[in-house]
């Protein structure tokens, strides 16, 4: 018998068979578009991506004529929620966290509640990023369509709506809504009451790994899967990544870099409120009971995928169909720190900073710059926001000595060195990067009692490959120009959110 896990992102989907040993036995890969109908928005066709995911799951399944899948579950991006018809049509887009719609709710909420009050309930800091934002913009500009939803899905709770099971969530998904009350595990009556949003318009809350239902028959024969082929609840993908990566207890940091590049501490206790806070952290369930997490992240995965399109179309389809572009781009850079800056606000930041208007920025550039050099300034500007921000981790004691890493860019051998030499840690590689996916693949092993306990999953899906230790040499050098960069933003601060407000507005250029 045999495990899916499906990773679900922003820019593209994977479904991942497992034995129940742990081995990847197909891996099948669909990417989709950001829609960007108006300036500063983003935007996903859920139908398109529901049309995808099932594509990858068929192509994955197809790999599983002797081992038949028993459990599907998924692990998805947080905040995105899809607005359905009760009898499944979906009636709009999924809104993504980078859209900049919703901000002045979430300052609405910080002034009339309090950030203070507003964190012990649901311990994230107030932004734009988050679900309720969204919400409350689509009840005050497309009342239409919001008067017209029976509710609104998070990807985990949608794939098993729509795949045959109840439309449930996880604890790690209600809370990028800003409306779950994480310490009651519910969601938080006090929070839908200031919404105006009633609970029947959300899934039920449960913790993941419970079985939400059975793949319908005839979707069933579809994917090519059999009739009692079970739907386990899933998680935020940080949380399953986590899973996926062995971390089961608290005290181990992975980075995830995938199109959001996420740094996840884990805590085996509710971190202090009052540091978090202060700290600009969120606290969020693990996929496992009695763990915890916090997150600092980035659209780093977007600016590999804007150098690829942008540099390198052409080389792209000169390409065999196997062949992966990013290896290709990468043989160009050059040895060294590049002395190059990239500010990476290419799109809206996530935590802790929370910009919503500012803009990305390459510093540095000659008539004689190569592309290759591009590349690798924009991983190191990439690496230095996280350098950052890793003060905000340090300050409530999460251990950074040594990073997980994780997700497709985690196959590079020169991207783990960047990092390694930059964060002054060790990057540690995985046989297996694809944790979300297997996270996820874990969680319906267990549901399904394969697994006694998570030692036993772990054991046998998680295994180091490699260890990439920083260069001293390149580290000395990368905290020069670490001074450097720390000067890059607050000396472009004003202009770059008059650019930026000006791009939404449309008084400035709009292309891209």
């Amino acid at each position: 018998m045999s495990l899916m896990g499906i990773d679900i992102g922003t820019t593209g989907c994977k479904a991942g068979l497992f034995s129940e040993e742990g081995r990847l036995l197909a891996l099948a890969y669909r990417e989709y578009p950001t829609l960007h109908r108006k300036p500063g928005w983003a935007e996903l066709d859920s139908l398109q991506v529901i049309t995808l995911i099932k594509e990858s799951i068929a192509e994955a399944a197809a790999c599983a004529a002797e081992d038949p899948v028993t459990a599907l579950c998924v692990s998805a991006m947080g905040e995105a929620m899809t607005p359905v018809s009760e009898s499944g049509d979906i009636l709009g887009p999924a809104i993504l966290s980078s859209d900049v719609r919703g901000g002045e709710y979430a300052g609405q909420l910080a002034g009339e509640m309090g950030q203070g009050p507003f964190y012990d309930i649901n311990p994230n800091i107030l932004a734009a990023n988050y679900s309720l934002p969204k919400l409350l913009w689509l009840r005050d500009h497309e009342t239409g369509l919001f008067d017209r939803v029976w509710k609104f899905l998070l990807w985990t709770d949608l794939v098993s709506f729509l795949f045959g099971g109840e439309s449930v969530t996880s604890y790690s998904h209600a809370n990028r809504t800003l409306l779950f009350d994480l310490k009651k595990e519910d969601w938080s009556d006090t929070l839908l009451g200031w919404a105006d949003i009633s609970r029947e318009r959300l899934a039920r809350v449960a913790p993941a790994g419970t079985i939400t239902g059975t793949v319908a028959g005839r979707l069933a024969e579809e994917l090519g899967l059999t009739r009692d082929t079970k739907i386990v609840l899933g998680g935020h993908d940080q949380c399953c990544n986590a899973l996926g990566a062995g971390i089961i207890a608290g005290g181990k940091a992975i980075c995830g870099i995938g199109t959001i590049e996420c740094i996840t501490p884990v805590f085996d206790h509710i971190p202090c409120y009052d540091a978090m806070r202060d700290a600009r952290l969120s606290i969020e369930h693990h996929v496992l009971p009695d763990l915890y997490m916090s997150f600092i992240y980035n659209q780093s995965g977007v600016l590999l995928k804007w150098f690829r399109d942008v540099f390198a179309t052409a080389d792209q389809r000169l390409l065999p169909p196997d062949a992966d572009i990013y290896d290709t781009l990468m043989r160009e850079m050059p040895e060294g720190p590049t002395g190059m800056l990239v500010l990476p606000h290419f799109e809206p930041t996530g935590a802790p900073d929370y910009l919503p208007d500012s803009a990305g920025v390459i510093a540095g550039l000659h008539t004689d710059t190569p592309r290759g050099s591009i590349l690798k300034a924009v991983i190191e500007g990439a690496s230095f926001y996280f350098c950052e921000s890793l003060q905000a981790l340090q300050h409530v004691h999460a251990d950074t000595s040594e990073f997980i890493a994780t997700g497709g860019a985690a196959k590079s051998d020169a991207l783990l060195q960047i990092k390694a030499d930059i964060f002054g840690a060790p990057f540690v590689r995985l046989k297996n990067t694809e944790c979300g996916a297997a996270g996820a693949a874990m969680l319906a092993g267990l549901a399904m009692g394969t697994y006694d306990s998570p030692d036993q999953a772990v054991a046998g899906f998680v295994e180091r490959d490699r260890v990439f230790e920083p260069d001293s040499r390149n580290h000395e050098r990368y905290q020069d120009l670490l001074g450097r960069y720390r000067r890059l933003y607050p000396s472009l601060r004003e202009l770059l959110a008059e650019m930026s407000r000006d791009r939404v507005s449309g008084n400035g250029n709009t292309t891209g």
